[in-house]
């Protein structure tokens, strides 16, 4: 009786645990049917994840045009190349799938991917002793042309495979970079992302927004009957069009390009602005890069923007801008060039001469001569240190300017002490950027109103050829008077074309110039003070024309160019600006405004210079203002391109040949003035292309005979 009690309440305890665990169970399946949710898991969601697939349709980048249409940056097709090694791939298949041949693929693609036989092969049998399925021949298997793809395919080589890509292709190389930059597939999707410039500034409008094709399929991974399937169009991306000018781009690339070859400096920036309305044209940098080889990059920024230097004089412009304008201005007034000493705190102001100065002048002349002293007795005495700085927050040198380019760095008005206040009158201490000192000028090309840089014109929905946004010239200050814009217009020619104006270099042949240059002083890295020789300067120029109504605004400044002994800083900076200014002009179908002119100005008659001293001779030449070019190293003079008695005007190259010729570096000269200097040594000159000279066949320096042949090629883009 006592065994069968003690089995009735295991047997009971038993059913009372399988109850139990029976009500879990049911209450679990019944909590599942009612939810759908397992572990969190809805079971809808995992099974629709189970037989839906989907299929992303990539989205097309935008394109970048120039301000005409031509087109800047684009998407171009491309291929990987890869090799399957795994035999199993072959399988079942009538003919092999996978390399069977080391030594024949690696001697059938080295030619093509300009690679060594070995290497390649070294590859392949490294991969196949690995076990590996598949190999790829790094960067030279990658970004294949269309034509490349196509040349490996027609060989049939078992196991060579490609994968589709894209690539971001510039067709004009080194062109405008710091402003297009460059894009390059990202390494988790593939997908092109902007790394520099507009690519990456405007990286989400050019990317647009990919697409899908979602549809079920069976357990085989075939479409469904009932697929429900879904497309979701890509939307692509943008077109951008910048205001960027092809011609004159290019013209600018080929000049700088020039000057970093002759000069080797260690910076070359330039900047061409339409003054009316705020639209920059050109813009360029050395060192810089081409986007097609980002791996190449000597300089990532882009210095017109991003680099704050002390300008040097071609601050005075708004130095006697804000003189001007405040009323205290008196341009016939007199004062003591050479040295200014405020007091005995302030360390002397010297003018560039050494502080020799001119004796005493006026302060109209002053700035014609670039006087240092003037500059500081405007500030000191005038204005007041207060007032001009106000002045120099009108004309926006405390901010960005804001333009549509990433990485712009304000300069730093450095206005603490005393001396700090007076140098920044002439362009020391303080920093300014380029794009700051182009967008102030504007304020002087525009009757005191004062415009907004920018380089994006439009944009465009790729889609529908809709404009999304059109950019439109925007007036962001009014710093000066109409007034005082047109005094110092005024000002500004007497600098190019005065006899005592610093900017005699930058004449032009058919168009007025006005402008004022810059020299401007290194600190020295290494301690106090600013470095020493003639090279370590900065040398720029900010103008204009034509002056009366200026269409074309430029800066170009050449760091620590390396010159000849009689060279000036103003050789490199005016070749940039005088082929840029000249020919942009004339692209643009500006009417030149020195034809009439011309019969106005006083020809020059040319004296007897055959059989002269050659010093006496560039004394002579250089005391009437002339562009003298002395051909050799000779003692005499025994021929010139022009005779005794022949007139002549200023802006003529008078070219000198001495008894000992060697040859110029004719780099920027007209034909005419080549086939000048070839006729006075009897040379052969045979000619491509036609504008200004890019290259010669005769290296500079080379002793010069009679009859010798030269070869040139010119180039005009415009």
């Amino acid at each position: 009786m006592k065994k069968n009690k003690q089995t009735n309440v295991i047997a009971s305890i038993l059913m009372i645990i399988f109850m139990l665990l029976f009500l879990v169970i049911s209450g679990r399946f019944i909590y599942i049917q009612a939810t759908g949710v397992v572990n969190d898991v809805s079971l809808t969601d995992w099974a629709n994840d189970k037989r839906e697939t989907s299929i992303p349709l990539r989205a097309e980048r935008g394109n970048i045009y120039d301000q005409n249409g031509m087109i800047l940056a684009y998407n171009r097709p491309a291929y990987r190349l890869y090799a399957i090694l795994d035999s199993a791939h072959s399988k079942n298949q009538k003919e092999p799938k996978h390399v069977v041949d080391a030594d024949e693929t690696a001697n059938k693609l080295a030619p093509i991917l300009d690679m060594d036989v070995q290497e390649i092969k070294t590859i392949i049998e490294n991969g196949m002793d690995e076990g590996r399925f598949q190999v790829e021949f790094g960067q030279a298997g990658n970004n294949l042309t269309q034509q490349e793809m196509e040349e490996i395919k027609a060989l049939q080589i078992p196991g060579i495979y490609f994968a589709d890509s894209a690539i971001r292709y510039y067709p004009n190389g080194m062109f405008a970079s710091h402003i297009i930059g460059f894009a390059q597939p990202d390494e988790d999707n593939d997908e092109l992302l902007g790394i520099a410039g507009m690519e990456r500034e405007k990286n989400k409008l050019l990317s647009g927004t990919d697409g899908f094709i979602r549809y079920h399929r069976d357990k085989y991974d075939k479409k469904l009957l009932n697929s429900k399937e879904i497309v979701q169009k890509p939307e692509n991306g943008n077109d951008i069009f910048l205001t960027i000018d092809q011609k004159i781009q290019t013209l600018l690339e080929d000049v700088l390009s020039q000057v970093d070859e002759q000069y080797d400096p260690e910076r070359i920036t330039a900047v061409v602005m339409n003054p009316k309305s705020g639209e920059i044209l050109a813009m360029g940098n050395r060192p810089s890069y081409n986007p097609n080889n980002p791996d190449q990059v000597e300089n990532w920024y882009n210095d017109v923007i991003s680099t704050p230097f002390e300008p040097g004089s071609t601050t005075k412009m708004f130095t006697w801008a804000a003189a001007i304008d405040s009323g205290v201005y008196n341009g016939e007034e007199l004062y003591k060039s050479g040295k200014y000493v405020v007091n005995e705190k302030i360390e002397p102001i010297n003018d560039h001469n050494q502080g020799v100065g001119w004796g005493t002048i006026s302060f109209d002349e002053g700035f014609r001569r670039s006087s240092n002293v003037a500059a500081s007795r405007l500030v000191w005495e005038k204005m007041g240190t207060e007032t001009y700085l106000e002045y120099l927050k009108k004309f926006d040198f405390d901010k960005k300017t804001e333009i549509d380019l990433p990485n712009e760095v304000e300069g730093q008005i450095l206005y603490n002490w005393p001396s700090e206040k007076i140098r920044t009158s002439f362009g020391q201490g303080s920093t300014l950027t380029p794009i700051q000192q182009v967008k102030a000028a504007t304020a002087i090309a525009n009757n005191g109103k004062m415009v907004q840089p920018f380089v994006i014109k439009k944009i465009i929905d790729s889609d529908n050829e809709q404009i999304v946004y059109e950019n439109e010239p925007k007036v962001v200050g009014e710093p000066i008077s109409s007034e005082t814009a047109e005094k110092m217009i005024e000002l500004l020619d007497s600098v190019v074309n005065s006899k005592e104006g610093t900017g005699k270099p930058y004449r032009l042949s058919d168009y007025s110039v006005i402008g004022k240059t810059g020299t401007a002083q290194i600190p020295n890295p290494n301690g106090s003070g600013y470095l020493t020789g003639k090279n370590n300067n900065i040398f720029s120029f900010l103008g204009m024309a034509p002056k009366d109504d200026p269409q074309l605004l430029m800066h170009v400044s050449v760091k620590q160019p390396k010159l000849e002994p009689s060279e000036s800083g103003s050789a490199p900076v005016s070749f940039i600006f005088n082929n840029v200014m000249e020919n942009g002009l004339r692209y643009l179908n500006i009417e030149p405004d020195k034809d009439h002119e011309q019969s106005q100005v006083e020809a020059l008659t040319f004296p007897d210079i055959l059989n002269q001293d050659v010093e006496t001779v560039e004394k002579q030449l250089k005391k009437m203002d002339v562009n003298v070019t002395t051909i050799g190293e000779g003692k005499k003079v025994v021929a010139a391109n022009l005779d005794e008695g022949s007139l002549f005007y200023q802006n003529q190259r008078i070219i000198v040949l001495t008894d000992q010729p060697t040859m110029p570096d004719i780099s920027g000269w007209s034909q005419r003035d080549v086939h000048s200097f070839a006729t006075m040594l009897d040379m052969n000159v045979e000619g491509s292309g036609s504008g200004y000279v890019v290259k010669q066949s005769i290296k500079p320096g080379k002793k010069l005979e009679q009859g010798m042949k030269l070869t040139i090629e010119l180039s005009n883009p415009l």
